[in-house]
């Protein structure tokens, strides 16, 4: 399979190819592959009207085929699934009314010949949840033998967690994870950077203590879950706001930034914390909350960090082609267990597997080692 996903840093095409199977009631994932493109930059601007929203969806839908055409030339398939970009995620009194991710599946249907699952997202929507974090999905399965309590943690634009017990599964959306420290840098730089490379700024500057105030008194913090937010509230004019009347250094403005995102995480997590998404490549913010936590990064245990996401995008789409429910309702707050996303045929008539009627209960995570005889061979 080949898995798909542009986060809401809108930084790259993130791409996996996997191999996956069921043993039972679990899921076989092994890692064959996964690597990231560069966002399209005629594809930045926001839409503003229909005619925009309908070149923005059809430029995404293309660059997602280019991307899964490449992999497929690479590696074959026989299924691709794709969580899209999002766009909007409708949130009101704390419940999501709806949310849109684009990039047309029938572009890279059309591109490969393969099957596309996408629109991931809408059906949880739809059954009253928030449609993310859909992560809890991979993470609910692959640390549902873990020894004592988990987190599992994952810093994109937003940072969301899944917390693991033996009382069950809780996730939901923490706050900002690199999107306010993107929307500063984007702003300070005149849009020539949109990220702080390696914490660079950060790591020379100190706290702002009263701006740290201002933001941590945000009321989404105090909210209960299931909940979850998107880049429409923590975005750059929330920046302005939160920073009125304030002056200060570049360094410190991008330190205190980290340290909000370092803070709402560690305030949420419990037991081990297994991190990945591209938060976990800033070593300012790394290294702050590791001073608040147990930090682990998920390649310790096997799931390369920063594919995860793509992984789970094609573990979605596996659980779906099998006629499985893909979404865990205590963590997005839906009336039940659905099957998510919609298919659109390849090139040949689609002929789905009999559908699984045992639910799924854990995920096995195998690594693809090179051995001398020059096959490829799974070790878990």
């Amino acid at each position: 399979m080949i898995g798909l996903i542009s986060g809401t840093s809108m930084d790259a095409i993130d791409v996996a190819v996997v191999d996956l199977s069921l043993d039972g009631r679990t899921v076989v994932l092994t890692p064959v592959e996964h690597a990231e493109r560069p966002f399209p930059e005629d594809l930045r601007r926001p839409p503003t009207s229909a005619a925009d929203l309908c070149v923005l969806d059809t430029g995404l839908g293309r660059a997602f085929a280019e991307v899964a055409a490449e992999y497929q030339a690479r590696h074959g398939g026989d299924l691709v699934s794709s969580l899209g970009q999002t766009v909007h995620h409708w949130v009101e009194d704390g419940r999501c009314l709806g949310t849109l991710q684009l990039g047309q599946p029938a572009w890279i249907a059309e591109a490969t010949g393969l099957p596309v699952v996408a629109d991931l997202r809408v059906r949880d929507v739809a059954a009253g949840g928030h449609g993310a974090p859909l992560a809890s999905t991979l993470d609910a399965l692959w640390l549902a033998g873990f020894d004592g309590p988990a987190t599992a943690l994952n810093i994109g634009g937003i940072a969301n967690v899944t917390k693991v017990s033996p009382e069950g599964v809780v996730a939901y959306d923490t706050g900002p994870g690199n999107a306010l420290m993107d929307a500063a840098m984007t702003v300070l730089s005149g849009g020539l950077r949109n990220q702080d490379t390696d914490g660079e700024f950060a790591g020379r500057g100190h706290v702002h203590t009263e701006l740290l105030d201002r933001l941590l008194a945000d009321p989404y913090y105090a909210l209960p879950a299931p909940k979850s937010t998107g880049k429409e509230h923590f975005d750059r004019a929330y920046l302005d706001r939160v920073t009125e009347g304030l002056t200060m250094p570049a360094e410190d403005l991008l330190a205190t930034l980290t340290e909000l995102t370092a803070r709402t995480i560690a305030a949420e997590c419990e037991g081990t914390v297994i991190g990945s998404g591209g938060g976990m490549r800033n070593p300012v913010l790394v290294e702050s909350l590791g001073r608040h936590v147990d930090l682990r990064t998920s390649d310790e245990l096997g799931l390369p960090a920063d594919g995860k996401e793509a992984y789970l995008a094609a573990l979605l789409g596996f659980l779906t082609w099998h006629g499985l429910p893909a979404n865990v309702p205590s963590a997005t707050g839906a009336a039940g267990p659905r099957p998510l996303g919609s298919i659109t045929p390849g090139r040949y008539p689609l002929r789905l597997p009999e559908p699984v009627i045992t639910a799924v209960t854990g995920l096995t995570i195998r690594r693809r080692e090179r051995q001398s005889d020059g096959g490829d061979h799974a070790r878990t």
